[in-house]
This record gives structure tokens, sequence and C-alpha cells, in this order.
């Protein structure tokens, strides 16, 4: 008698295995380029968002005929202003990015800022209340500062709340020099901002960039063409993580940053060698070296409104992505302070021409242990000599005549 043998239908444990081994590895494969695939249209959200930037520049200055300007607002001869209910002034602390609401589809923000406003950070109303134009952008009363704005933000940079105000990912190009950078053309003394003589020849010799603290700047000012100018350009924002991109080391000496901008990283044991992105845990404080990191909130891109270099600037000393290291002690203060990203090898640029292009890491940078540009000066560092700083130091100055090829970037 001869039987019929069938084999049962279905897979075998070891055809199982096999088949979900299989499986496993097309995932390892395909998960890098799924992340790959989302980091590239995070990267083109991020360009698309400096080209509304750039199309709000060139709009504001075809209503103002001026570019909107870095360090203004509002100021009263006597009065120090603050950030409380009651003050009358911001006391010239408002960054370019305020009066750029109204031409990036942010008229009710705009609307709230530029008039009165009668509410606390709960929602209640207030008598008095804070001044058109608002307080001054430190402390935590006004609602409007803390309003993330997001053509203000990469979606690539994953820094969120406090302890930063509204933050930004977009900064002004200050140039090429740490001197007078912070002031720029008015110093504040004993309630008032004044300009003289010696105050104007400082700054003018150093601010060369295409945005000038405290002093309105227009298209005409801007002598080496817009499309090779340096308008603004990206930061990332700091994660509380430590990182030589966001936060910045303070309090190095006036004299040592102006003659030295990578000083920083010339100290030994400052930046941890096994993870140069960031500085040594060991070097953080207020040690012997003179190491400090500031107030909890003093990190890059804290407060999309506020003027200082650590949240809205940068400058073009170190390269992309470089170390911030600062000659004074306070946020107000300034040093090497050069653009970052969360992007892989460079950072997003918007020339003064709106084009937005893409500046790797590794660009020309001249001579980073070079001395700047300011008053007082001879030789490379005398006002109106080309920058020191190569390819990058060109690129963000106005005026000062340097050939440069865009396609280099």
């Amino acid at each position: 008698m001869v039987r019929n043998r069938t084999r049962a239908s279905g897979f075998t444990l070891v055809e199982l295995l096999v088949v979900i081994a299989i499986i496993g590895v097309l995932v390892g494969l395909l998960l890098p380029a799924v992340q790959a695939a989302r980091e590239a249209a995070r990267r083109m959200q991020c360009s698309n968002n400096f080209k509304q930037i750039g199309l709000g520049i060139h709009n504001y200055h075809s209503a103002y005929n001026a570019l909107p300007q870095q360090a203004g607002g509002t100021y009263v001869d006597g009065d120090w202003g603050g950030s409380g209910p009651g003050r009358t002034t911001n006391r010239f602390r408002l960054s370019w990015l305020p009066a750029l609401l109204p031409f990036v589809e942010q008229q009710g923000l705009w609307e709230q800022i530029s008039n009165p406003y009668n509410l606390d950070m709960n929602g209640n109303a207030i008598d008095p209340g804070f001044p058109p134009m608002g307080p001054a952008p430190w402390g935590g009363a006004y609602r409007p500062w803390f309003t993330e704005v997001g053509t203000f933000r990469c979606p690539s940079d994953p820094g969120r709340g406090a302890p930063a105000h509204g933050r930004t990912n977009y900064a002004a190009c200050i140039g090429d020099s740490t001197d007078w950078v912070n002031h720029g053309y008015m110093r504040h003394n004993n309630g008032q901002w004044v300009l003289t003589p010696n105050n104007g020849q400082s700054a003018n010799a150093t601010n060369r960039g295409f945005f000038y603290h405290r002093r309105q700047l227009k298209f005409r000012d801007v002598l080496d063409g817009l499309s090779n100018t340096i308008a603004c350009g990206e930061i990332a924002t700091d994660l509380g993580d430590n990182a030589i991109t966001t936060n910045a080391r303070y309090g190095v000496g006036w004299g040592t940053i102006h003659n030295n901008p990578a000083h920083c990283r010339d100290q030994a044991g400052w930046i941890d060698p096994a993870r140069p992105q960031f500085w040594d845990p060991d070097a953080a404080g207020t040690g012997s070296n003179g190491l400090r990191t500031g107030n909890a909130d003093w990190k890059r891109g804290f407060r999309w409104m506020d003027t200082p270099i650590i949240y809205t600037g940068f400058n073009c000393i170190l390269p992309p992505n470089a170390e911030i290291c600062f000659g004074g002690a306070g946020d107000f203060d300034t040093g090497a302070c050069p653009p970052s990203s969360r992007h892989q090898g460079g950072v997003h640029v918007l020339m003064g021409d709106g084009a937005v292009k893409f500046v790797t890491d590794s660009i020309d940078s001249g001579n980073i242990h070079n001395g700047v540009v300011m008053r007082g000066q001879t030789g490379n560092r005398a006002p109106g000599s080309a920058s020191p700083y190569g390819l990058w130091g060109a690129l963000s100055t106005r005026g000062m005549k340097e050939v440069v090829n865009i396609d280099d970037l």
C-alpha cells in the first residue's frame, strides 16, 4: 500500500528566523537613509525660512528706505529702562527681528508689541502695563518676548523652553571685529546714550558688517555689493550641554580677545580633547584660569528680541561651528562669536541680495590668531584694512573692496 505524504503548509522555524533576520538587515540599511531624508527636508525648510527673512528685509527696506536696526527700540534720557510693568523704555535693546514681524506674516504679534500691552504672564489685566515696543528684553514679565516665531526657528534645532525666552536660529552679521561692536554707534552712560568724537571714530573703524549696533544702515552703505556681503547667518540654540558653539566662555579679557580671537582654543584643557565639540567640564567653573560660563539664560539664541551678539548676532572671525570666546564677563559683551547650526558640516547664510548659501566649516578664514582691525593699530589691523580672516572675513565686510568669488562658498 502506497501512502501519499503531504507537507503541512507554512514556514519552518528556521525559515521564519531567516526572514526576520533579512527584514532586520533591510531596516538597518534603510533607517540611515530615512534619517538623512528627514534632515534634508529640515535643512530645506531652514533655507526657506531664511528666504522669507530675506524677503522681509527687502520689503522693510522698500517701505522705510533703510534696514531694520540692530539695537533699536525706545529710549528716554535718564531712564535706565527695565523689564517690569510701568517702564517707559526698552533702552535701545531691541534686535533687528521685531521690526521684521509685519513682513514675515506676524502682524498679530507686531500689534501686541507696537501698542500698549496691559496683560501679565497669566493673561490677567494689569495697570500700569507695558509701553509700546515693549520693555527691556530681559526678565520674565512680558508675554510677547516669550513667543516662539516659527519663521525664526530652524526645524533641525531641538532647543525649546526655559531658561530661554523666545528662541531664534537666525542672527545678524556685524562684521569681522570685536572692538566697539557691542556698543556700536552710541554708548550708555549714566542713564543716557551718548556719542562723542572718540566713540564715533572707534565704532566706525570696527563696525564693518551688514548691521551696525545703534545705527541704521541702508543698502547703499553696502559698497561691496549685496551679492558679495553676508547679511545674516544661522545659529544653533543652547541645549544645556556645554557645547562650544552655544555656551560662551566669558571674561578672558578685552586685550586678550582683540589680540587673539582664538585664545580659548589655545588654552590647554578648556576644550575637551576627547569630545572637541564641548568644553571640558573640569574647566567650566570660575577657577584660576578665569573660565566662566555666565548666567543660565546667557546662551546662544535665547532671546530673539534682544540685541547682544550672544542672542542675535555673529561675526566672521573664527569659522562656522567654532567656539564662542568673550572678552567681557556679561551677556552684553562680545568676542569671537561665529555662526553655528545643527546641519552637518556648515551653516546657512543669507546674502544681502536675498540669496541663501551654505557655508562649510572649512571655508578659508585666514589667520584666526591675527588680532582684529581696530582704532590705534597698524599693519593689517589698521582701520580700513582688508579683513585678516580670508574669504570668510571678506564676505562679512560691507565696504572694504575685497575681491571675493561667491562660487567658492
